[in-house]
């Protein structure tokens, strides 16, 4: 049989106990001095029988304690219940905003320490209801002048710091990158050529979304995820990312693109995408996007018409007659009249560009006289 002294308290609610058993020590201790103190102040002047004073000396306290014990677990849980608010609360909040606010804090409560000396000084002559009365009010104006304080010195940031100064130790502006841009890879080639300068910031959130994909039932997604990976382990070995655990548990547990543009707006950071809808989202909310597949058709070198290209034509058009190549940097070129040289490689003459949103189109015509006929 196991006694009460097998029992272990599992790691993860060894603070939990902690806590709890704090609060029934507090507040039993507190209930019994009160109940001690109502004892002496309340029952004892009207009991004359020896007998019941004794016995309301013992119960008077032990009441006071289990009363207080009773107390203790809605008082805990409504503690908890303000601590996660003001964790919330200081996740969304900027480096300036957490410094101005300390600082705001300090201020108000040397205020209401100035206040307590002209308080007490007039209370003090009551008697001791006095002295309890300037205790509850000093107690009032030291809370209130402290969230005061608080609130004005986060609002109007008394402590400076630099606009996107937020983990970014190697220059240029901080950027967060979100899972588009993870997944596909590019980033890191670009990292590695020095044209993406700071830090970049992955936040925890995404990297919950990129190990969804990497354990989805479909191959092609869980092979993306986990390329996904790859390239953070790279960049980790470059020493340009780190996460961020700031996190929004007032927005949908789905609802990454909201919680992306959120943590650029506080950070004051660039958003690195290949999201096309993101990207519209960012712009609408004012947040600077770093897109890599624009960043990859500003790059693509410039093609008139009339110039001369050579390519592999690999498939038929959507017409026809139509053949289609690629270049190596991934432009495609549809080949008039080209169906037939599927397989060959040919020299084309450029007749039009055109630019979508996917990427630049280039139309072209075999240069080889009687190909077309």
């Amino acid at each position: 049989m196991r006694s009460v002294f097998d029992i272990r308290v599992k790691p993860g609610n060894l603070s939990e106990t902690v806590l709890r058993a704090a609060f029934i020590l507090v507040f039993g201790v507190t209930g019994f001095l009160l109940g001690r103190e109502a004892y002496f102040s309340l029952f004892s002047p009207h009991f004359a029988n020896e007998a019941l004073q004794l016995a309301f000396l013992i119960l008077s306290p032990v009441v006071g304690a289990v009363i207080g014990a009773l107390l203790a677990p809605p008082a805990q849980a409504l503690f908890e219940g303000q601590l996660r608010q003001a964790e919330g609360a200081m996740e969304r909040l900027t480096p300036a905003e957490i410094a101005g606010g300390a600082v705001g804090l300090i201020v108000g409560l040397l205020i209401a320490f100035l206040i307590k000396g002209i308080v007490f000084e007039f209370l003090s002559d009551i008697g001791r209801a006095g002295t309890y009365i300037a205790i509850v009010l000093y107690l009032i104006v030291a809370i209130f002048a402290a969230y005061l304080g608080a609130r004005i010195g986060a609002k109007i940031r008394i402590v400076p710091v630099p606009r996107g100064a937020v983990a970014n130790t190697s220059g240029g502006a901080t950027k967060i990158v979100d899972t588009s841009s993870i997944v596909d890879g590019r980033i890191v080639e670009i990292v590695e050529s020095g044209f993406l300068e700071g830090m970049l910031i992955v936040p925890r959130f995404v990297l919950r979304e990129l190990q969804a994909i990497s354990d989805s039932v479909d191959p092609l997604k869980r092979t993306r995820g986990r390329r996904g990976f790859d390239v953070l382990s790279r960049l980790q070995e470059l020493g340009v990312f780190e996460i961020s655990e700031r996190d929004y548990n007032d927005m949908a547990p789905g609802n990454v693109d909201a919680r992306l543009v959120r943590l650029a707006q506080e950070l004051e950071a660039k958003l690195v995408t290949n999201d096309y809808n993101l990207n519209r989202i960012a712009q609408v909310e004012g947040v600077a996007v770093l897109n890599v597949n624009e960043l990859a058709n500003a790059v693509k070198p410039v093609v008139l018409p009339g110039e001369e290209l050579h390519v592999a034509v690999i498939r038929e058009g959507k017409e026809f007659h139509q053949g289609v190549g690629y270049l190596e940097d991934g432009t495609m070129i549809v080949v008039e009249h080209g169906r037939r040289l599927i397989g060959e490689e040919t020299d084309v003459i450029v007749t039009s560009v055109l630019q979508t949103v996917a990427g630049r189109m280039i139309f072209a015509r075999p240069k080889r006289e009687g190909v077309a006929s």
